[in-house]
């Protein structure tokens, strides 16, 4: 049993999750807004995007490892 103030690991995960969760919205939230001015850094645009997607991809592999798996 853990102490009280410990978390175990899926709970760690989970927390992770939220964060990196949290991450992608804002960088959602700043490529929106920086589509939206007329002049836009397209490099910038494209480096954000990609951040964004490797968030994404971290997202899911977290999402797996806190999924047990079904033996069909």
């Amino acid at each position: 049993m853990n102490p009280p103030n410990e978390m175990n690991s899926d709970e760690v995960l989970r927390v992770k999750l939220e964060v990196l969760r949290r991450e992608h919205r804002d960088l959602d939230d700043a490529i929106d807004a920086l589509g939206n001015t007329i002049s836009a850094d397209q490099l910038t645009l494209r480096r954000l995007k990609k951040q964004k997607l490797s968030l994404k991809d971290k997202i899911a592999r977290l999402e797996d490892q806190l999924t047990p798996d079904i033996i069909a």
